[in-house]
């Protein structure tokens, strides 16, 4: 749909969320944050990476954030032995003798890579080049992936045996790091209500792939003050260990500080979240609420700061 003013596509966004939060209200029980943090990457058309111990439906949000955004989706279990062919794809021979394309599970709009840290580099590599270029190559030849595409990938942060952490150079290519928190009582009392009855609940969908991409493209026309932008960008360059503007604590306890893409998405992200909200421009409250999703996997704390109890998360609010 084509609207007439980027103010009109603005509210037409922030109506679209605020249905898209009530329908998949209907089967994911709190986890506002985690909802709206997914939301605000995939119209920001980025990628992120879930954290958060098993049980806590990580793969049911993602199934049904795309069955209310009516697109398809696939899930990859990452496991030791997954070749990089086993996600892309492969050619196989065919009755007619000739070499045809079999697609991988990545040709979808939504993958969940459930346990991403489980598959060896070569695996990893293959999806990140594919979140990256949005494409893959196969015996020389491109194939284009479907759009919009999002790749959720998931970690667990409790069991480490047998793992293959992601370094910080692919970790960079995912928007936010979203954790994922255990529910509170009242809310893990209804989980159990619903779940433990026969129930059946019918999604609507709210948008398709087309009005996606036409969102994506507005949150990028969305203009920005040049106070809020310094101020994202300053909040990067503080995190930088050794330089002119690095704080005394970033100075004391980290190792590696956040890049420039963390100052691009920290703009970009505080300007989908200002949308969502109904405002027509991000300020500087817009950048300090997606901060802690942008920051944590970019900032590298070393052994002084894990001696004293002291967190990333917890650096990020001496930043803030």
């Amino acid at each position: 749909m084509q609207y007439k003013t980027d103010i009109e596509a603005v509210d037409a966004l922030a109506s679209s969320y605020k249905a898209l939060s009530k329908e998949i209200s209907k089967v994911i029980v709190g986890q506002e944050e985690v909802v709206r943090a997914s939301i605000i990457s995939l119209f920001s058309n980025g990628h992120s990476l879930l954290v958060g111990v098993p049980g806590l439906a990580k793969t049911l949000l993602i199934n049904t954030l795309a069955n209310v955004l009516d697109l398809s989706f696939k899930r990859i279990q990452f496991t030791p032995d997954l070749m990089p062919s086993d996600i892309t794809g492969s050619e196989v021979l065919g009755d007619d003798r000739h070499f045809h394309f079999n697609r991988g599970p990545l040709f979808a709009n939504i993958v969940l890579a459930d346990e991403i840290n489980r598959t060896p580099p070569k695996t990893q590599a293959a999806l990140l080049e594919a979140m990256q270029e949005r494409h893959v190559t196969v015996s020389g030849q491109r194939h284009d992936l479907p759009a919009p595409f999002f790749v959720l990938a998931t970690q667990n942060p409790i069991e480490q045996e047998g793992t293959y952490p992601l370094p910080e150079a692919q970790l960079d290519r995912f928007m936010f790091n979203i954790l994922l928190n255990y529910p509170s009582y009242e809310q893990e009392l209804e989980v159990v209500r619903q779940t433990t009855v026969e129930r059946k609940v019918e999604l609507t969908p709210i948008l398709n792939a087309g009005q996606i991409m036409e969102f994506q493209k507005v949150v990028r026309k969305i203009p920005v003050a040049d106070n809020v932008m310094q101020y994202a960008v300053n909040l990067a360059t503080r995190s930088r260990p050794n330089t002119e503007r690095a704080t005394k604590e970033v100075n004391q306890y980290v190792a590696w500080g956040a890049g420039p893409r963390a100052s691009q998405n920290l703009v970009l992200g505080a300007k989908c979240h200002a949308a969502l909200h109904g405002k027509y421009s991000p300020d500087i409250e817009d950048v300090r609420s997606i901060a802690q999703l942008v920051l944590r996997h970019r900032i590298v704390v070393n052994y002084k700061a894990e001696a004293d109890g002291l967190n990333v998360d917890k650096l990020i609010d001496t930043l803030l």
